[in-house]
């Protein structure tokens, strides 16, 4: 309405992604800046951030179980794992050694998520019959059975300490991790790989977004707060927890297939139990059941490394001793604990809920209320 353009009347216009042309606009100038800072951000600017947006499609599928759903899941690092091998089968090429199908990029990121979501449908009816800390021990073992698989089924991994290239980023004859040439404008590897994982990150967050808003979603909402009301309200328990399972491992799997893309190396060490707890440490940071919140997390400690090191030539409490007494390692744990820790006990919204207590001051400004 004229003037009042947070009143809605009809539930349509309350659920849009983007309700207010002011939220359109800033939207679209966002969007426009990230990919524009394609052109002026060095190179390895670009791969790291174009890692925090792969990074950010994994973390919302993880956050869509355990967020919005309420199943938690420590096993994040097999279906990684799956998409990345899935991705590396489908779009690499064979050898003697390694199968390969040399399929298009367009293809084999989809049947990447494809693989991991029917491996995520599979195992979740014996994991829906669990709750809490036993569904928690569950999908941790997958990391462990995922590393024993990973190692031996070397036709598809390559084996322990040698590995296989991920899957080639073509399109129609184009590569996307080569240098190449654009209407006489020259682009880089970095800069297409940059672009690549951004259209991706868009589509995955919007279709996310488009679930949580649906029908779906509110079934997710109900499993999570009460299941035991929900299923007296006539949800299928069964049916939206294998459904949360497989959408989250699509997800890790379309993220997995483009995880190593950008180092252009896939190795079975790579999947473990390390990596399980960095993806739950982005949906806490970033904030549970918040698509903008799983991006931030992502992003945010995605970069942490970086700005980090470059902290230590700034400020002199970073400073780390040249006598191994506190190596550049060992300081970001620190950092990295101390932040999981600050913000269950602070901030138990992340940093989405930071940015949403900011905006509503300032919308509110002069007045407290």
């Amino acid at each position: 309405m004229r003037g009042r353009p947070a009143l809605f009347t009809r539930y349509e216009s309350d659920s849009a992604m983007l309700p207010t042309t002011t939220q359109r606009v800033w939207m679209l100038v966002g969007l426009l800046v990230v990919a524009g800072a394609a052109v002026w951000l060095p190179r390895d600017w670009l791969i790291l951030i174009a890692t925090a947006f792969i990074a950010s499609v994994g973390v919302i599928g993880l956050n869509l179980v355990t967020g919005y759903a309420g199943q938690v899941s420590l096993g994040h690092a097999f279906f990684l794992g799956v998409g990345a091998y899935a991705g590396a089968a489908f779009g690499g090429e064979a050898t003697d050694k390694l199968v390969g199908f040399g399929l298009d990029v367009v293809l084999w990121i989809p049947l990447a998520g494809l693989v991991a979501a029917v491996i995520g449908a599979a195992i979740a009816p014996i994991a829906v019959r669990l709750r809490g800390l036993y569904l928690a021990f569950l999908t941790l073992g997958l990391v462990f059975l995922g590393e024993h698989v990973f190692r031996e089924w070397e036709s598809v991994t390559g084996g322990p300490g040698i590995g296989r290239k991920p899957g080639v980023l073509r399109l129609a004859g184009w590569r996307f991790d080569l240098d190449g040439e654009v209407a006489g404008y020259s682009v880089t590897r970095e800069q297409q790989i940059y672009w690549l994982t951004l259209i991706v990150l868009i589509v995955m967050a919007f279709a996310a977004k488009n679930i949580v808003r649906s029908r779906i979603g509110r079934a997710f909402a109900a499993v999570r707060d009460r299941d035991i009301a929900a299923e007296v309200m006539g949800i299928d328990l069964t049916r939206y927890k294998v459904l949360a399972f497989a959408v989250s491992s699509f997800y890790a799997g379309v993220a997995g297939s483009l995880l190593f893309t950008v180092t252009g190396f896939v190795n079975t060490n790579s999947f473990n139990l390390l990596l399980s707890f960095a993806y739950i440490a982005m949906v806490v940071i970033g904030g549970a059941a918040s698509i903008t919140g799983s991006i931030m997390g992502a992003t945010f400690l995605t970069l942490l490394p970086r700005l980090i090191d470059g902290a230590g030539g700034v400020l002199p409490f970073f400073k780390v001793s040249s006598q191994g007494l506190l190596s550049t390692s060992q300081l970001e744990r620190i950092v990295f604990g101390a932040l999981i820790i600050g913000f269950l006990i602070f901030e138990p919204r992340g940093l989405n809920g930071i940015w949403m207590r900011t905006r509503n001051y300032w919308k509110a400004w002069p007045f407290s209320y």
